[in-house]
């Protein structure tokens, strides 16, 4: 019952909330328009800049005097913003894993509740530090990406300066990376759990070039008591990368990759991984198409195995501006490696390292793994603030030598080296609504469709719906 009350206490401040915020924007879109406008809510909550605040005729809702506390009343840019997120998530999912291993059908509440102090000492210096509390009420089988209950989510100093024709920014400490569209490298957002690093981070800012370099440590996760997720000491990856504005405001980007784990276990390899990672990325936008295009190759050693993996990813669409709802219609076309000969001492099984869990679909269904995926869509804004997004799915295995993989690289049992190259299909209808600034929804349906490898590994047809509401502080 305390897990039910908590669910409802949420869920009354979130309205609450919503309708105070809602009444006060109101009220500010009727003044000056001169005015700069003020940061809006992003996913990564260090990112947003509230130094506009300094200025009182933009303090307009509810709390804002904590959204802004001045540090040194001569210096607008010393300042400590206070902050909260809490998403609501319900899930019902019939087939975990395809339904093989014996998981049963499930449906639950995932809730992620954040707050945090982003502390300006100047214009150069800042410390952020943020706390999250992710729950998991009725799963049956709950997992170190649903719950981890009250711990340190991010916590970094950062200094920043501009001299020399560029900018520098440098972070230490426990932070978050995310490239480009989330293939290979994400916050992983889809998840209750956040994925964190402890890390030391540069990056300088010249013209149409960006040069980005870190090295960390990635968070590992436990729920036995508060504050217990420490460094991952035997998992370490290091990134050198390079981005540059091409052909107007194009992105053309590319990195190096250090992947290393001390206990790495395949299907076909174990032991030390040292994985080299090799990324290039073009992406943008003109005459209502867009694209992004990305190839990633993989090198090196895994015990006693050699590496040679490769992954490719397209995502690209054409939007009709002068129809009714703006329908853009889409292509995604994914491709990524398996091992085609086991026992030959090398292993072609594609690592996809940290990816996103939605790039496909928040059901989890498929992994970034011996895969060719075919996906059109369509998308259409009948509102303001309203996306519906519909989409069918083919899957193929890339070779029938490796297995099947569902989220993130998880091999199903009795699928390698068995039946056929072809995977299944399956159809995804997604709905976005923005309410206001702060109170996001989203309502995302998944039926697949399984082919005869998977039937006979145990699995089934499977259904997924989640219903999600975040609100943002």
């Amino acid at each position: 019952m305390s897990d039910l009350a908590g669910l409802r206490s949420s869920w009354i401040l979130l309205v609450l909330a919503t309708f105070g915020a809602g009444i006060d924007h109101a009220l500010a879109d009727d003044g000056d328009a001169t005015l700069p406008k003020r940061p809006a809510i992003q996913a990564n909550r260090w990112a947003e800049d509230w130094s506009v605040l300094a200025d009182p005729r933009l303090r307009t809702e509810p709390f804002d005097e904590l959204k802004y506390i001045p540090l040194w009343a001569t210096d607008p840019k010393s300042y400590i913003s206070l902050g909260a997120t809490l998403r609501e998530r319900f899930e019902s999912n019939n087939a975990a894993g395809f339904g093989t291993g014996n998981t049963p059908s499930d449906s639950y509440f995932l809730q992620r509740l954040q707050v945090h102090a982003d502390i300006h000492f100047n214009e150069n210096w800042r410390a952020f530090v943020q706390l999250e509390d992710d729950r998991a009420f009725h799963k049956f089988n709950v997992t170190s990406v649903d719950q981890d209950r009250l711990d340190l989510r991010l916590a970094f100093v950062e200094y920043v300066n501009t001299f020399s024709g560029g900018t520098l920014k440098a972070r230490a400490g426990r932070q978050d990376f995310a490239f480009d569209l989330q293939r290979f490298v994400s916050s992983r957002d889809g998840p209750n759990v956040r994925q964190s690093f402890d890390a030391l981070w540069a990056d300088w800012e010249t013209g149409p070039w960006r040069f980005i370099g870190f090295v960390s440590r990635p968070v590992q996760y436990f729920d036995g008591q508060p504050f217990d997720d420490t460094s991952n000491d035997s998992f370490r990856f290091s990134t050198l990368r390079v981005e540059r504005k091409v052909l107007g405001d194009k992105e053309l980007s590319g990195y190096y990759s250090l992947y290393e784990r001390s206990n790495a276990k395949y299907l076909d390899a174990l032991g030390a991984e040292h994985r080299h990672v090799f990324d290039l990325r073009f992406a943008g936008n003109a005459q209502h198409l867009d694209w992004d295009l990305e190839a990633m190759g993989q090198v090196g050693q895994v015990g006693a195995k050699d590496i040679q993996a490769w992954a490719v990813g397209a995502r690209t669409g054409y939007t009709f501006v002068s129809i009714p709802w703006q329908p853009r219609v889409g292509l995604q076309v994914d491709a990524a490696s398996g091992d085609h000969h086991p026992g030959d001492g090398t292993l072609g099984t594609f690592n996809p390292l940290f990816p996103n869990g939605y790039y496909f679909t928040l059901a989890g269904y498929t992994g970034y793994v011996n895969l060719v995926h075919l996906k059109p869509s369509i998308t259409v804004s009948p509102a303001n603030g309203l996306k519906v997004m519909g989409a069918i799915g083919l899957q193929w295995r890339e070779t029938t030598a490796d297995a099947i993989y569902v989220q993130p690289n998880v091999p199903i049992a009795g699928t390698a080296g068995n039946g056929s190259n072809w995977t299944g299909a399956y159809g995804q209808l997604r709905v976005d609504y923005a309410f206001n600034d702060h109170l996001t929804g989203a309502i995302e349906a998944v039926h697949f469709d399984v082919g005869d490898t998977i039937i006979r590994a145990g699995g089934h047809t499977s259904n997924y719906l989640g219903v999600q509401l975040q609100y943002g502080w």
